[in-house]
């Protein structure tokens, strides 16, 4: 719990720093993620860091049923469930007219995860908005995942370099290569990995290559 809450806090915090910078038309700019503006990931992002303090304040379920890899199955990718969750943040977008209120906005939903997270006693389990039940470590790795993956994208759109934190790179890398070692043909740093998995940087024909040759695969976020 301390590396992953540590790694959600060092990423929410560099993010929190970024958009205490932005300027408002950078708000309006298209993202890797369309039909998102900066400002709708913005508000996906806001959602996804602030869920936990809602999800401690309700009843405990009685046993884990998934892990951090099981959360990113199919069912969170279904034609509905990402409708929903376009318009979702699209709507609540336009609750963030400016960079301070997305700054501010983003600011509180974190920090009152973090809060709530520090006051959970140990092995506090949660039910997410789709039902799956989880250990509150393995429920703050996804988030971790969220914010660091969307923050790439954020870097993108607003032409910068990536932010993401060593934490928070290192939590997302295991998870996604199933705590395994990358394959050493290919020469990929963490940042790499995650670009590559998440498919916001193709792959080569080299790397491919390595990857047939080695069998080492991924988590996938489709299932």
């Amino acid at each position: 719990m301390d590396q992953v809450r540590a790694a959600f806090r060092d990423e929410c915090a560099r993010l929190e720093q970024v958009l205490r910078d932005l300027d408002e038309a950078d708000l309006d700019r298209p993202t890797p993620c369309p039909p998102w503006t900066v400002r709708d990931l913005l508000a996906h992002v806001r959602t996804g860091a602030g869920r936990l303090a809602g999800m401690l304040a309700a009843p405990a379920p009685e046993r884990a049923e998934v892990d951090a890899a099981g959360y990113f199955g199919a069912a969170k990718f279904t034609p509905d469930v990402d409708r929903d969750r376009i318009d979702g943040a699209r709507r609540e977008a336009r609750e963030l007219p400016g960079v301070p209120e997305v700054a501010e906005g983003f600011a509180r939903a974190w920090r009152a995860a973090d809060a709530a997270v520090a006051a959970a006693p140990p092995g506090r389990l949660v039910r997410t908005r789709h039902g799956d039940a989880m250990a509150l470590t393995e429920f703050l790795r996804t988030r971790v995942v969220e914010v660091a993956v969307h923050g790439l994208d954020l870097a993108d759109a607003l032409d910068r370099r990536p932010w993401l934190t060593p934490t928070a790179a290192a939590v997302v890398a295991d998870l996604l290569a199933a705590d395994r070692p990358v394959p050493d043909g290919l020469g990929w740093d963490a940042l790499i990995l995650v670009r590559k998995a998440t498919g916001r940087v193709p792959l080569t024909d080299a790397e491919r290559a390595v990857l047939d040759r080695t069998g080492f695969r991924w988590l996938s976020f489709s299932g």
